[in-house]
């Protein structure tokens, strides 16, 4: 069994996996030092409800801000598990950081993809991941965890108790898990800030969490690379689904042709070619 068919056998029987020492050292340096300096500048404080938590800081739509945060979505060690749970036609849905303060107390569990609404259990339709930029503890509010809970039928109670297990994990390490997993941040007992990176997808035909087409300046996205541009939705799912009057968002947004064929005009394609294939026989 390789490496990949491992991860993507943990996510299948226990809805998650971790990738350990998946991060290169000077990236999460790198991510550390930018993801602090926007703290100082922009003033962030801790949000007013049980979700976000008192005591956490939170910066979302990453990928406006520094060039260093296109580096996640595409990375080697997590887009491949990714596409693998749902398809290489999967979106950006947030790309935000969560540094869990001394004395936070756990965040409620709950399931990622709750608000789509479909009943449980369903096929893979979001997939996230936690990147670890310091270790993850059970003292520090290392995610909390509940296997195999993506197979229930249940979602969980809001604020209501339920046993899980610290995700634990050493600094560079990635958590894995199936949107449906029951899941949250944990109480941070220790006297150090617990600093991780959410970066979570879904699958191309839902709607993304951030509004990434609207968030990120064109300016900005104009310097993504072309894996990452459709990843944040500027391209097409499946050739028609997100299309601008036949032109993919990057074509008419952006000004850079990536080939977009409609699904139709494909088809037509497709059947002349096999024609003229048949005729030259």
């Amino acid at each position: 069994m390789t490496t990949l068919e491992s991860h993507l056998e943990n996510i299948r029987r226990d809805g998650y996996t971790i990738v350990e020492n998946a991060i290169e050292p000077a990236l999460v340096d790198e991510l550390n030092l930018a993801l602090q300096q926007l703290e100082n500048v922009r003033g962030i404080q801790p949000g007013n409800n049980r979700f976000e938590g008192g005591r956490t800081i939170r910066i979302y739509n990453l990928l406006a801000e520094q060039p260093v945060f296109q580096q996640i979505p595409v990375h080697a060690s997590l887009l491949p598990i990714v596409e693998a749970v749902l398809d290489p036609g999967c979106l950006v849905s947030s790309l935000s950081s969560i540094a869990i303060d001394p004395g936070e107390t756990a965040q409620p569990l709950h399931v990622d993809d709750t608000l789509y609404g479909l009943p449980r259990p369903h096929e893979a339709i979001v997939c996230n991941s936690m990147w670890a930029l310091t270790d993850f503890t059970r003292e520090n509010g290392a995610t909390r965890i509940v296997p195999g809970s993506r197979l229930w039928k249940e979602r969980p109670a809001y604020g209501a108790h339920h046993d899980s297990i610290p995700a634990e994990m050493s600094r560079g390490s990635l958590l894995i898990w199936n949107g449906s997993l029951w899941h949250g941040g944990g109480a941070n007992h220790s006297d150090q800030r617990r600093v991780g990176i959410a970066m979570n997808y879904c699958a191309g035909f839902l709607r993304q969490q951030e509004n990434q087409q609207l968030g990120i300046p064109p300016d900005v996205a104009r310097g993504f690379s072309d894996r990452l541009l459709q990843l944040a939705g500027f391209g097409t799912y499946r050739g028609l689904i997100g299309h601008i009057d036949k032109q993919s968002p990057v074509q008419r947004l952006l000004g850079r042709d990536d080939g977009f064929l409609n699904v139709w005009d494909a088809a037509d394609q497709q059947l002349k070619n096999n024609g003229e294939d048949q005729a030259d026989q």
